[in-house]
């Protein structure tokens, strides 16, 4: 566990390749195809609300995970499920994650722009606040080189919150890393990591239940929406 709190702290992200069972994340993801949760083309938003994806949030080994990273106080706050298949691809360009759930508004120096997505009201928030923030991806399909898998921009973490050029400008720049994770894996990352994805050129899907942690609920002033 300290070689992943060192290769996070580093690099901005870990691979974990065997963390969960097989037959775990079959379950899983067969009740997920069966929840009456809201669904897009892209999976589930504000998914803590299903009872399995709360139950992998807080389970032993993601919890100490993300507490090995974050301290002892750390709570999951928002857990979303990417579902890249034939029905529903896409790509994501190279970007970083800035923005969080906030339970109610307040005009704090260093947050915003604001907006409201499914009745969430959310914040671009600053980098002292994102160094708080871990995001642990459990994979419920593996993740190989055709089904569009994340793909990173190794030690971007570090230079804080970037405009959109000066993105651009390290995507020239650095080699990126694609993230191949097999089913049960987890590929742990910072927010502020510069990362993206293609689009899969598989008949095979590509689920991933995305679960944030916070080393505390209440950021700068500004307390999380848990989603």
């Amino acid at each position: 566990m300290d070689d992943v709190s060192a290769d996070i702290e580093q690099r901005g992200f870990c691979i974990l390749p065997s963390l969960f069972l097989q037959h775990e994340m079959e379950e899983l993801a067969y009740d997920l195809e069966h929840s009456m949760l809201k669904r897009s083309k892209a999976g589930i938003r504000h998914a803590l609300r299903h009872e399995g994806i709360r139950h992998l949030a807080t389970e032993p080994r993601t919890l100490a995970l993300a507490r090995k990273v974050l301290g002892e106080g750390a709570v999951p706050f928002r857990a979303t499920l990417f579902d890249k298949s034939s029905q529903g691809n896409w790509l994501v360009v190279w970007h970083q994650d800035t923005a969080l759930p906030i339970s109610e508004r307040q005009e704090i120096h260093g947050w915003g722009p604001w907006s409201v997505k499914d009745g969430i009201t959310y914040a671009h928030a600053p980098a002292s606040a994102l160094c708080e923030v871990l995001a642990l991806r459990v994979h419920l399909d593996g993740s190989n080189v055709a089904n569009g898998p994340l793909r990173v921009l190794p030690g971007t973490h570090r230079k804080g919150v970037l405009t959109d050029d000066e993105i651009e400008a390290l995507a020239r720049q650095i080699q990126p890393t694609d993230c191949l994770v097999q089913q049960g894996g987890v590929l742990a990352m910072r927010p502020l990591v510069v990362h993206a994805s293609s689009k899969s050129q598989s008949p095979v899907p590509r689920r991933v239940v995305h679960i944030e942690y916070a080393a505390r609920t209440n950021l700068a002033g500004l307390e999380l929406a848990i989603t």
